[in-house]
């Protein structure tokens, strides 16, 4: 699943936001792709989308998008 986010500009907002999703039960994998806004996300079970966007709204970032 990739995750289009905004606000994302260095290597800190990076590492907050791959740590973030990375606390999430049933996350394997979030990798943060910082050119082009957005976090590919592999998991072991079927990811809640508004909790999603909780995530990232904690960490200080905006959820843009959602592409599976």
């Amino acid at each position: 699943m990739k995750l289009i986010i905004e606000g994302m500009s260095c290597n800190h907002c990076k590492m907050r936001v791959e740590k973030a999703l990375s606390s999430i039960e049933g996350v394997k994998k979030a990798s943060v792709d910082l050119d082009d806004g957005s976090a590919v996300v592999e998991s072991s079970v079927e990811l809640d989308r508004e909790f999603l966007r909780e995530v990232i709204d904690e960490a200080g970032y905006v959820l843009k998008g959602i592409e599976d």
